[in-house]
């Protein structure tokens, strides 16, 4: 989709839009962080040091625990074959800037792999597409220079179009804008080895998505902490990766 069209169909559509967005912040259940550690070692095996950054799925809302919760199951798997060392920084309801905001206040220190879950908050928010890549870059750009990862994996802005807790057309239309933000973040980093983008699976049923209809539920969890278990331990194995 063009910026035109992008533009146009929020011009004709926005009345409709706004009274929807509006209905979804008054009836949907504002769901808290789970509790649980947020930084530990486990498994055995050579030492791979984990950061998952980012909002409200790096900070695993909508699993009881953080150890149901995106970085607890990836450290589950991750643990197979390492000793990891991992952190959570996560706040729900972060958008890029805030991101870069926490980051810039956390202790500088040595990350093998980060892992960014960012972008829903920023696509609610009608960051254009273009504008959400240039924030990604800056993202980066701050991660290498405060923890120097070999590879941050930018998890894909989620399946907005299978968010039950949207009405039509407010779900088709997030949808088409996080795929165009997804898309354009894509062909920025396409030749960068250092980065990757991991496409979110589309929890497309009740199973993977909690009672908001918004968020995974621990079984979302579990499917994303697969994909992306699978995708650092690839990068893993290709010589000079992370």
């Amino acid at each position: 989709m063009h910026e035109w069209e992008r533009l146009l169909l929020l011009v004709l559509l926005w009345p409709l839009l706004w009274l929807q967005a509006r209905y979804v912040r008054r009836t949907t259940p504002r769901m808290q962080e789970p509790p649980g550690l947020r930084a530990g070692t486990a498994g055995c095996g050579p030492l791979l040091r984990l950061l998952v950054a980012g909002d409200s799925g790096a900070a695993g809302v909508g699993a009881a625990s953080q150890e149901q919760a995106l970085c607890g199951q990836l450290v589950s798997r991750l643990s197979r074959h390492h000793t990891v060392q991992w952190c959570v920084l996560a706040v729900n309801g972060l958008d890029s800037p805030g991101l870069l905001k926490l980051l810039q206040d956390s202790p500088t220190t040595r990350f093998d792999v980060v892992v960014l879950s960012m972008g829903a908050n920023d696509a609610t928010g009608l960051c254009g597409p273009l504008q959400w890549a240039q924030w990604q870059q800056r993202l980066a750009e701050l991660i290498a220079e405060r923890f120097a990862p070999g590879l941050l994996v930018h998890s894909a802005v989620p399946p907005m179009h299978a968010c039950k807790a949207l009405p039509q057309p407010l779900r088709w239309f997030m949808g088409r804008w996080a795929r165009q933000m997804n898309a354009t973040l894509a062909g920025q980093i396409a030749d960068q080895h250092s980065r990757s983008l991991h496409w979110h699976p589309e929890s497309t049923t009740s199973a993977g998505l909690a009672m908001d209809g918004m968020h995974p539920s621990a079984a979302g969890y579990a499917v994303w902490a697969d994909g992306l278990s699978q995708h650092i331990l690839a990068a893993q194995a290709v010589p000079g990766g992370a």
